[in-house]
């Protein structure tokens, strides 16, 4: 335990002692000593008067000092109550007893800490707040990057999402040429059908349709070129393959087929209108790059591989599918494949073999 400093006259407690002193033993003392030394009796009024008035201004003397005391500890309260309801922000200053003023000193410190370790508070507070924006803000760009990731693998598939997420300089596969297998399907009679039908029945028709065929080429490592209407070209080549792209493009023609037939039996017993599709496919050489302008870029391929592969499509009736001459040589292993005969194709000076494929 802290030994006291408080004993000297300028402290409460050595104040005390003084009082003890005034209001106590210095009368008796006095009483004593005129009773004895001076042989004054208790009888005389002059020494009792004496008597009378020594002790009077004795205790008049201690009662100074206490209330002299008390008032100093009054104001220390008034003014920690002020700096309390803050009405005041400077520290206290008083001229008061030692223990009253160290008790001011102690408060003035104590309160300097709270201010300082109130700054420090406020100041983690702000960096709290910061790190709680930059935590939003992470979080909205990662919900974000999900929905953007969602969104194109609605369109390239799971495959090229991860190349245009990691994108540099806003392209995500640069400009190259390319031996890439094409496919075109497209429905038969449509504008006949689109003629007589809804037009809301119409678009939901071609969803479900275009719903299939999309699932069907991102399964078998293609990516969706484009819509046409109600044509869809998709390329096969642009993701690593097992099989190859030629292969590859073949199994989801022959799906494709397939879903579209079972498509249209669940059409059919609901009374809708019902269609076939044809489908072209043929390998070549192709640039395979963006196209467009500064707001809008197309990513797809370019060249006679692609319009071979549209005019294969063109001449496939209902439910078949005609490869072009590349195409046969790279598949004819795997597929049953019959000749259909030469296909004469717009500015070419030579026919192109055709060759139609047999499920």
């Amino acid at each position: 335990m802290m030994k006291s400093n408080y004993h000297n006259s300028n402290s409460f407690h050595g104040k005390t002692r003084i009082v003890l002193v005034l209001l106590g033993i210095v009368p008796l003392l006095l009483v004593i000593y005129l009773a004895v030394y001076e042989n004054i009796r208790l009888k005389d009024t002059e020494a009792l008067l004496v008597l009378s008035g020594v002790a009077l201004f004795s205790i008049l003397t201690g009662f100074y000092l206490l209330r002299r005391s008390a008032d100093q500890l009054a104001n220390l309260s008034v003014e920690t109550g002020i700096i309390e309801a803050g009405e005041k922000t400077e520290p206290i200053l008083i001229k008061a007893d030692q223990e009253l003023n160290d008790i001011a000193s102690h408060f003035n410190s104590i309160r300097t800490k709270l201010r300082d370790v109130n700054r420090d508070l406020k100041e983690q507070s702000v960096q709290l707040m910061i790190y709680a924006r930059d935590i939003s803000l992470s979080h909205r760009k990662a919900k974000e990057e999900e929905q953007l990731r969602y969104t194109l693998s609605r369109y390239v598939g799971d495959n090229l999402v991860e190349k245009l997420i990691n994108a540099k300089n806003g392209v995500f596969l640069e400009n190259e040429r390319k031996e890439v297998t094409i496919l075109f399907a497209d429905i038969r009679s449509f504008t006949t059908i689109a003629e007589r039908t809804e037009a809301e029945e119409v678009v939901s028709m071609l969803n479900q349709f275009f719903g299939l065929t999309v699932d069907i080429v991102f399964r078998y490592n293609g990516i969706l070129d484009k819509f046409i209407g109600d044509q869809l070209m998709a390329v096969f080549g642009l993701i690593p393959s097992e099989n190859g792209a030629a292969h590859d493009a073949l199994q989801a023609a022959i799906q494709m087929q397939y879903a579209t037939e079972d498509l249209m039996k669940a059409r059919a017993k609901q009374n809708k209108e019902i269609f076939e599709i044809g489908i072209g496919v043929n390998t070549g050489s192709a640039i395979v790059g963006n196209v467009g302008s500064e707001n809008r870029m197309d990513y797809t391929v370019i060249g006679d591989s692609v319009n071979v592969a549209a005019r294969l499509e063109q001449i496939a009736k209902g439910g078949e599918i005609f490869v072009g001459e590349q195409t046969y040589r790279e598949t004819q292993h795997y597929f049953r494949l019959r000749k259909k005969g030469n296909l004469l194709i717009k500015n070419k000076t030579e026919p192109v073999r055709c060759y139609k494929v047999l499920r």
